[in-house]
């Protein structure tokens, strides 16, 4: 059963939503359990934004909630920014119609944003900071155990690259963490769905999107270059995006280099590691690239010409 109300006419047909609806409720219930993001008597406070991304949040996590073996609650909160020409009435009209909890916070971040960001410079920096204070103190004053973002599949990936390019860092955004004054855990039980699948299921649920005026417009902004590139290697390389997904979960610390994750001075001589590493490159399954043309495979660290990269540095 669909898990809007029946007023909201469905553009797909409906044992494709159904279809559709079904692999999404399973991939959040896995990320959940995965992650034991929501324990019996939980209060969870859903951050609605008015996108497609929270929208759908909501509606698979009130289906869960019907099913669950767990008792738990919802409150769906949305932070209304003071963007000019914002819809109020959107929101309140729609969950009023699911007959949804929810609370509706008004404070007037966009004037700070405009006041402190130049023009034609990135808002989302102090925008995100403004909005995440006032989504933990809204939990704190609603009494939730989880606060829970509409952040997907595709949003960890970009996350990963753009600390790597932007940061320095391989760090991405963890299905499930605590704020820095242990008051809060936030939780992502999107973390396992791709973003295409969400953009369907609102396109078929009808959800009314608000667009959001501040960031929408910034074309140049290093996620959106992030995000063309890992949408042309999902077109062009079938396979690579699953593998990126895995990766996230499959971290070996004794195989990078940092010193705060794995203890190098301490290592002995009869202490185990993967052997195949120690002197041998890996070998990777070849993958189809554009055109159907197999890559041959390669060893880590060799070029299509058989020289190690590190020879012609």
């Amino acid at each position: 059963m669909l898990s809007a109300p029946a007023a909201v006419a469905a553009t797909e047909p409906s044992n494709s939503l159904l279809k559709l609806e079904k692999r999404l409720l399973t991939l959040t219930g896995r990320a959940i359990g995965d992650y034991a993001m929501i324990e019996g008597g939980d209060t969870v406070m859903v951050c609605l934004s008015g996108g497609k991304d929270s929208y759908t949040l909501l509606a698979l996590l009130q289906h869960l909630q019907r099913r669950a073996p767990v008792k738990f609650r919802l409150i769906a909160m949305n932070l209304d920014q003071g963007q000019p020409g914002f819809p109020q009435h959107v929101l309140p009209d729609y969950l009023r119609s699911l007959g949804v909890e929810h609370h509706i916070e008004r404070v007037d971040t966009y004037s700070i944003v405009k006041e402190k960001i130049p023009a034609g410079k990135t808002t989302c920096s102090l925008c995100s900071r403004l909005r995440r204070g006032i989504i933990y103190r809204v939990a704190q004053e609603l009494g939730a155990s989880k606060i829970a973002l509409g952040h997907h599949r595709d949003d960890a990936l970009e996350t990963l690259f753009l600390n790597l390019f932007f940061g320095g860092k391989v760090k991405s955004m963890p299905p499930k963490l605590g704020s820095d004054d242990g008051r809060n855990i936030v939780i992502r039980p999107l973390y396992y769905v791709p973003e295409h699948d969400i953009a369907r299921y609102a396109r078929g649920m009808g959800f009314p999107i608000i667009p959001c005026n501040l960031c929408g417009s910034q074309e140049n902004a290093q996620r959106k270059q992030v995000k063309a590139m890992l949408q042309e290697w999902g077109r062009n390389y079938p396979g690579r995006i699953d593998s990126l997904v895995r990766a996230l979960t499959q971290v070996v610390p004794s195989h990078m280099g940092d010193r705060e994750l794995f203890d190098f001075r301490s290592l002995a001589r009869d202490q185990q590691q993967d052997e195949e590493l120690a002197f041998d490159a890996p070998e990777f399954p070849a993958l189809p690239a554009a055109g159907g043309v197999p890559v041959t495979t390669l060893h880590a660290g060799q070029s299509c010409a058989g020289n190690s990269e590190g020879r012609h540095r």
